[in-house]
């Protein structure tokens, strides 16, 4: 068979290799996939089914989105991120995956280059694979909280850097970038002309005194910045595969040349869903990121009580952390992962698949029960045995 070069290269994806994996194993307490265990909130599925019944999602929406949902996540981008919005800035998309895959396609060429800060999500890598560009990895300053390393990102910059891409709160790490460095970032993406794409799918998850802050927030971005946004997480919205992309309205006509091969649009009844968790109360956000503060909590008191094997930096936000191993087994993070699921039946994801700084890590999600999280634990505490 005759495969692209861009496709070749690139591995099969570990968080879902585990999925499988974990599928062959009985009684798995399973920690390693950012899916929200939480059902979708009665009220938006009731507007789901009520679309449905009167006959409004058999047809496809306009490529960018109904337009009264593109209103209200203008408004929302106002409130709640500072990002001075309208309509006609934004994209509906296939969850943020999509809208992240369409904006680099619409600014890498093939060989250009795309600094990630890392470890980062895994498909942030690949889809700058995808349009044939060369992503250029810079380690994040785990001893400080997985921070920013400004002057290696300065570093980085050849003639060939296109942009700068990474999430916000931080898949895997769990951390929140501070407004300061991200200002930073900002001045070196206008001093080089360089576009930042960001993935904020964990925006309203944020712990203890951290902020969430949007880069698209700073005037001077607004020709600069590419902001993707989700449902997914937000809502517990996953399987309705719902996001949105926000950009200067002169980068849109740009991106939707890509969305519209790439989708047509997204799924017209998961947009009415959308419009309806903007529009009703936000309790439900509240409430979900309260439990992750509760389960983020248990997970790092057991994870003290297995300081021989893990070391950690508490996460100031999303619903993942990233443990380092300290046992000379955190060497392959794969084969530590896969033993930890045969043997112990925990699964976990294995830090190499977010980038070679990943390696002797593995990430932990606690957007579970705290039953799953002490069952888990539980059995790693036989496994490995206390200090």
């Amino acid at each position: 068979m005759r495969i692209a070069n861009r496709v070749s290269q690139i591995g099969k994806s570990a968080i879902h290799e585990m999925t499988r994996l974990s599928k062959e194993v009985d009684d798995v307490a399973f920690l390693s996939w950012a899916k929200p265990t939480s059902d979708t909130p009665e009220h938006i599925k009731e507007a789901a089914i009520l679309a449905i019944r009167d006959g409004r999602v058999g047809g496809y929406s306009e490529s960018s989105g109904l337009p009264q949902l593109r209103e209200a996540i203008a408004e929302k981008l106002n409130r709640d991120n500072q990002v001075n919005a309208h309509a006609g800035q934004i994209i509906i998309t296939v969850g943020a995956i999509e809208g992240l895959a369409a904006s680099v396609m619409a600014v890498i060429d093939p060989g250009d280059e795309a600094i990630l800060p890392t470890p980062t999500y895994s498909t942030h890598i690949r889809q700058v694979q995808m349009a044939s560009g060369n992503p250029v990895l810079v380690p994040l300053i785990e001893e400080e909280g997985f921070r920013l390393d400004i002057p290696a990102i300065k570093r980085a910059i050849t003639p060939k850097t296109r942009a700068i891409i990474f999430c916000t709160p931080s898949n895997p790490t769990g951390t929140v970038f501070p407004e300061q460095d991200l200002r930073q970032v900002a001045e070196i993406a206008l001093e080089r002309d360089l576009m930042v794409i960001t993935d904020e799918a964990y925006e309203y998850f944020v712990f203890d005194d951290h902020k969430h802050f949007s880069i698209a927030s700073i005037p001077e971005m607004s020709k600069n910045a590419i902001s993707t946004y989700t449902f997914t997480k937000t809502y517990a919205m996953t399987g309705w595969r719902i996001g949105y992309l926000h950009a200067h309205e002169d980068m849109i006509p740009q991106i939707t040349k890509v969305h519209i091969p790439f989708s047509i649009c997204a799924p017209v009844v998961s947009q009415y869903a959308a419009l309806t968790a903007l529009q009703d109360p936000q309790d439900c956000i509240t409430e979900f990121r309260n439990h992750y503060l509760s389960a983020r909590n248990l997970m790092c008191e057991r994870l003290d009580r297995l300081n021989h094997v893990f070391k950690y930096q508490k996460p100031g936000g999303s619903y993942l952390m990233f443990p380092k191993i300290m046992t000379d087994e955190g060497r392959d993070s794969t084969a530590f992962c896969k033993r930890l699921l045969q043997e112990a039946r925990v699964s976990a994801t294995p830090g190499i698949a977010f980038g070679p700084t990943g390696q002797n890590h593995l990430r932990l999600s606690f957007c579970v029960p705290h039953e799953m999280i002490n069952k888990a634990f539980d059995r790693m505490e036989t496994y490995f045995g206390h200090e």
